[in-house]
């Protein structure tokens, strides 16, 4: 694969997870962009959300995702709102594939309430539980629509067979907005 492979998708549809998976398979590196966001800001993106707001926050967010890219080749796992900004958009569309890992509200509640660091590094964007996964999916769905060029979902899958199935789609020319 000469390009990126980006993953995008709500919290918890397992980009952090499938990401590493995906890269060893390829031979690619592998990037967390809120992984890398946190770790240049020296502070959680909820830290980041309480002290500065969402607009800065969504400054840097664009800022690392044009330093990834410049990288080369990687699979990079982007953060959920990512897709909010149309340069982003573009931006993930122009570098490399887009896969967008899908799930069921039900499905991303239960993994939520399994991911206990999660709380505390990311902010409630929505005011929390299932009435912020569903705004949150009314709000990006439509957008992750208009980026992905790979849709899957993960739900009763384990991140291998999610992971075999990407590389499997990347590696078929021929599925360029498979769905």
């Amino acid at each position: 694969m000469a390009a990126n492979l980006f993953l995008i998708g709500l919290r918890g549809t397992g980009k952090s997870t499938v990401g590493p998976l995906l890269a060893e398979r390829l031979g690619l590196p592998f990037f967390d962009a809120d992984a890398e966001l946190e770790a240049t800001a020296g502070r959680s993106i909820r830290e980041i959300f309480a002290a500065e707001g969402e607009p800065p926050f969504r400054d840097l967010e664009e800022k690392l995702l044009v330093a990834l890219i410049a990288r080369g080749p990687a699979v990079i796992a982007t953060g959920g709102g990512v897709v909010l900004r149309e340069a982003n958009r573009r931006r993930l569309s122009d570098s490399g594939r887009v896969v967008w890992l899908t799930a069921d509200h039900a499905t991303l509640w239960q993994r939520l309430q399994n991911d206990p660091a999660g709380g505390r590094q990311r902010p409630n964007l929505a005011g929390g539980g299932m009435s912020e996964i569903e705004e949150l999916a009314r709000q990006r769905e439509p957008l992750y629509r208009s980026v992905a060029h790979l849709t899957i979902s993960v739900v009763g899958r384990s991140p291998e067979q999610v992971a075999s199935d990407i590389v499997t789609a990347c590696s078929d020319s021929s599925s360029t907005k498979a769905r």
